[in-house]
């Protein structure tokens, strides 16, 4: 469906789309005048050491010249507090039930937290402040008496800045009349389509009981035809090109211009399908099946969340999880359902490739020059959703993240790609092409894992060596374990050190000596009582947040806390479904070809089923979306090979076509 098309739809049904969205500018300023002004209160307070302390501190007995160290783990600890949901409860005994935030102060590295309320009274407002600001130092001393810390030893609460007059923050207001607008055009858009849809049904119909009327010729839509291929093409350009951190304000980490992209996206696909243009092809169902359940129990973690009280950070990222399901939903529709030729499917894998051949590259870049290249990519009108991102080293090596947010996520990414990579340089169709544009990807792709230096990278590249090489003829497969073992001694010689690096990772995995394994070990333990607490729908998709929580480094922790059993069962099948459909393409394949491409399916699949184990791998917008669009390519290849196997014979068929043999003929055998 061309933009043309789209265009001529809405001007055809202008009745229906212009009340809606005149009706929509009107509730939005309705809402705009009647919604009230929300004020916000912010106070600064910082911790003090202790007298004791500070009388033998070297400047002359001043505490604030001795605040820091370890009193950060202190205000950790009470800002993790005063964001529970025991001291939200408290707090609303005593009077302060506007929303309210405690975080460190901005642009500090010492022990300053910020106390803020958020209200629509102005006078309530900086009174809830106040009662914020003396709450705290309440609290901290109850959590002190509590670990039985003397007087003399305790660590006390000072205000620097007092609580400040509230100012008006209009930006609440604005996004509920945008919600309001884009709610409206919405509806407006999807009922024109719909209309346009019955109409035509209805003159089909009528058309075909009265006579074949005389054809005339039909004016081309101008613009060119677009397609699902095309628009995920652009989404996956937005995604690679664009660094993972950069996002819409507001938004946080799920608003980046990919996701958004696959949201409008999502609307093509909807004026598409309601108007008959696009019909989701045969035997491609089970990716959509299985998206339907992990949607179904995100939706349930969002009502238990919204059930249980919880503080407004929490609801937010429940909001933002819904943004980021919907995103999902976009990329698993349009793959499985939108592309109905099987070479467009195969231009879309290529494409995938080769961009991710092109942040490889990137990678290699910034581990040779140390630096990362996407920290002076700075584009107009999007904002960081981290607060600071720095290079990570290991050992001695910088640890390269390309456009992503992560090594993790850099590493995860390619792993799940390189399969494929594979699977195109060995394709007979592709044999007119130089070898350096048939194995280049592989190249890049597979030497930028060791670079990370992390256990993920690793782990994911040896699951596709296993899986590939191990199924290949044994002349292909003896040269490929050749070239590797040559590349290792390659790696040796070129970058000193790096094996042994990566060798002594694994050596202290094993021994559980290494302090990231201690401290993924710790969190096994420290999670339980959030799972025992909301074993069956979770805490809310997305509300597990680092600054309120912990990280999890671990994918099917993460869903345990953020959407219970039902939730890990769901991601589960979605993984294994990402496995069957590999399998099944290698057993109903028909060349050797297709073979390997299920192969490739396979062995995707399997790389996300155990490195998510290992990092929480759907919290990165670039790993995530990969990972849905890969899933979905296997349910709509799986349709493809299934359409065009032969049909099995049945018995009825077999004899039927079978003429009995003359009587005559027939022998009896001799009792």
């Amino acid at each position: 469906m061309s933009i043309g098309e789209i265009v001529a739809v809405l001007r055809r049904r202008w009745y229906v789309m212009v009340p809606l969205t005149l009706i929509s500018l009107l509730a939005g300023a309705h809402l705009y005048r009647s919604v009230p002004v929300a004020y916000q209160s912010q106070s600064s307070v910082a911790l003090l050491d202790s007298t004791a302390v500070a009388e033998l501190a070297p400047a002359f007995g001043n505490p604030i010249s001795n605040a820091g160290g370890s009193l950060v783990v202190t205000a950790d600890v009470l800002i993790r507090t005063l964001s529970g949901t025991d001291a939200a409860r408290d707090l609303q005994g005593i009077g302060v039930t506007d929303p309210y935030t405690v975080g460190f102060a901005a642009n500090t590295s010492g022990p300053m937290l910020t106390l803020t309320v958020t209200g629509t009274d102005r006078e309530k407002v900086l009174e809830e402040t106040n009662q914020l600001t003396a709450f705290a130092g309440e609290t901290l001393n109850a959590l002190q008496a509590a670990a039985e810390v003397k007087p003399a030893y305790m660590v006390q609460t000072a205000p620097v800045v007092l609580p400040q007059t509230p100012v008006p923050q209009l930006k609440g207001r604005y996004q509920q009349v945008l919600g309001v607008l884009i709610l409206g055009t919405t509806a407006a858009f999807t009922l024109s389509f719909l209309t346009d849809s019955l109409l035509a049904a209805l003159r089909r119909r009528r058309a075909a009981s009265a006579a074949p009327a005389r054809g005339r010729g039909r004016r081309k839509p101008w613009g060119r035809q677009l397609d699902a291929t095309a628009l995920l093409s652009c989404y996956l350009a937005l995604a690679f090109f664009i660094p993972s951190n950069l996002t819409l304000p507001g938004m946080g980490g799920v608003g980046t211009p990919a996701n958004v992209f696959a949201l409008l996206c999502l609307f093509w696909y909807l004026a598409a399908w309601i108007t008959g243009r696009i019909r989701p092809a045969p035997g491609t169902r089970l990716p959509r099946v299985v998206m339907c359940l992990l949607a179904f129990s995100v939706l349930a973690s969002y009502v238990a969340n919204a059930m249980r009280g919880s503080s407004h950070k929490e609801v937010l990222a429940a909001d933002r999880g819904l943004i980021g399901l919907l995103v999902w939903v976009s990329l698993v529709v349009l793959v499985s359902a939108g592309i109905q030729d099987r070479e467009r499917l195969d231009v879309l894998l290529r494409r995938a490739v080769v961009m991710g051949t092109v942040v490889a590259a990137v990678g290699f870049y910034d581990f040779f020059t140390a630096t990362n290249i996407a920290d002076s990519i700075s584009i107009p009108g999007l904002q960081s959703s981290v607060a600071q991102i720095t290079t990570l080293d290991r050992g001695s090596f910088t640890r390269p993240r390309s456009t992503t947010a992560q090594p993790l996520e850099f590493g995860g990414m390619l792993a799940i790609l390189l399969p494929f990579a594979v699977q195109q340089a060995f394709d007979p169709v592709r044999r007119h092409l130089r070898a350096w544009r048939r194995w280049g990807p592989v190249v890049l792709m597979g030497g930028a894992l060791p670079l990370t230096v992390s256990r993920t990278s690793i782990i994911g590249a040896l699951i596709v060596v296993l899986v590939m090489v191990l199924r290949w003829k044994p002349e292909r497969r003896w040269a490929a374990i050749g070239l590797l073992m040559g590349s290792v001694a390659c790696f040796k010689v070129i970058i000193p050190g790096l094996i042994g690096t990566i060798t002594a990772l694994f050596a202290s995995f094993v021994t559980n000596s290494d302090s990231s394994t201690q401290a993924r070990t710790v969190k096994y333990s420290a999670i339980v009582p959030y799972l025992t607490e909301r074993p069956l729908f979770g805490r809310g998709f997305g509300t597990f947040l680092p600054e309120l929580f912990f990280f999890t480094d671990n994918q099917y922790m993460l869903t345990l806390a953020e959407m219970g059993l039902v939730g890990l069962i769901a991601l589960l099948v979605l993984l294994f479904t990402g496995i069957h459909q590999g399998g099944a393409i290698r057993r109903l394949a028909r060349t050797e070809s297709d073979r390997e491409l299920g192969q490739a399916f396979f062995a995707s699949a399997l790389v996300s089923l155990v490195i998510a184990a290992t990092f929480d791998a759907l919290s990165f917008p670039m790993f995530a979306g990969v990972f849905f669009l890969t899933i979905a390519a296997g349910g709509s290849y799986l349709g493809f090979i299934r359409r065009a196997a032969p049909e099995p014979a049945t018995v009825e068929s077999s004899c039927s076509s079978a003429s009995p043999p003359p009587a005559d003929r027939i022998r009896v055998p001799a009792p």
